[in-house]
């Protein structure tokens, strides 16, 4: 079995930074991508995502984000050609098309099993495998009756499947806005959610909110301790989708109340038809590998932790989690910080060791 410094579990934004991290703490590590390429989940969101924060507001340490104009709104491929290129230039040992199955205790270290039967022993380990891979599916009501199709945004593409159908996506976050909104252009779209949707301004006094939340603080404020239910983000909006929704393309509605085969039923009681359900209700923290680490994971499945470090399991930690620090720390902004925190605490921790 070979032996390292530290098993990085995860080739995307968060292991990437971590990588970069431990190696000017002058640690050795081995980065464990699932998939074939070092870009995480961003070449599988949707084809017309854009980032709601600016190119300079988008870069991980040591590696701006490209482009003359520092103010544009990147598209996913951008995001992707730029984490292919930050993986490039980090000189790490990155081994792609490694699924890590499980992390167990061996003594003093722990012992990472790999899909195939490959095995490592790590000194310590950071679980940077995001949340992509674990979509969100909330109970709601009738949705084991319906019998149409229900997809979740993970699973969603383009419009060009549900033309001329009749859709309800479900959802008020950003993601299930702007489905909708792209919907709606090819097909009859409700926006159901369980209150009104909640809209920031994207530009406040000329300039784009980020600054403003780097300026005050705000951004890099540790108030991820203090929030054990971390809040709904809202809509970051230039004006085209409160326009939209006020246009009624998409329209909103409260959530249906229940189904019956492929009709949906709305709050009045009235039943309509429904082609379509997409679910845009985000994801959880997909960390199936540590189920058989004793005290890393509560019942949820979620990480027991403390701004990034386990507190039941020495040597480990994450990085990536929504408010795992603060408002920034799952964006490719913010991952940095917390990297950084995250390789300080864990070379002390190994040099005690």
């Amino acid at each position: 079995m070979e032996d390292i410094d530290v098993a990085v579990i995860g080739g995307g934004q968060s292991g990437l930074a971590t990588a970069h991290a431990l190696l000017r703490r002058g640690l050795r590590p081995v980065v464990l991508e699932a998939s074939d390429r070092t870009a995480g989940s961003w070449p599988h969101y949707y084809d017309s995502l854009t980032l709601f924060s600016p190119a300079r507001y988008t870069s991980l340490p040591g590696m701006p984000f490209p482009g003359a104009d520092r103010d544009r709104y990147p598209h996913r491929d951008e995001v992707v050609a730029y984490l292919t290129a930050y993986a490039d230039r980090l000189n790490a040992d990155i081994r792609t098309g490694r699924r890590v199955i499980s992390v167990r205790r061996d003594g003093s270290a722990f012992d990472v099993v790999l899909e195939g039967g490959g095995r490592l022993g790590a000194r310590a380990v950071v679980a940077a495998s995001g949340t992509f891979g674990r979509p969100h599916r909330p109970e709601l009501p009738g949705l084991a009756e319906f019998t149409c199709q229900v997809v979740h945004a993970a699973d969603y593409r383009s419009p060009a499947p549900f033309a001329g159908g009749r859709l309800v996506v479900v959802g008020a976050g950003n993601s299930a806005v702007q489905i909708a909104a792209e919907l709606a252009g090819a097909a009859s779209v409700t926006l159901a959610t369980r209150g009104p949707v909640k809209f920031a301004v994207q530009r406040v006094l000329g300039r784009d909110l980020h600054f403003w939340t780097a300026r005050t603080g705000l951004d890099t404020a540790p108030l991820g301790r203090l929030l054990p239910h971390p809040p709904a983000q809202p809509v970051l909006d230039d004006g085209r989708y409160r326009a939209a929704l006020a246009a009624g393309r998409p329209d909103r509605r409260p959530l249906f109340t229940g189904a019956d085969g492929n009709k949906l039923i709305w709050p009045d009681g009235e039943p309509e038809e429904v082609d379509a359900i997409v679910l845009a209700t985000g994801y959880r923290p997909d960390l199936p590998y540590l189920a058989s680490l004793d005290g890393a994971l509560d019942a949820d499945g979620s990480p027991r932790h403390r701004e990034g470090l386990s507190t039941s399991v020495p040597g480990l930690a994450f990085v990536g989690l929504e408010w795992q620090r603060s408002l920034s720390s799952n964006s490719l902004r913010g991952v940095g910080r917390d990297a950084e925190r995250i390789a300080r605490r864990l070379a002390a921790h190994l040099a005690r060791r």
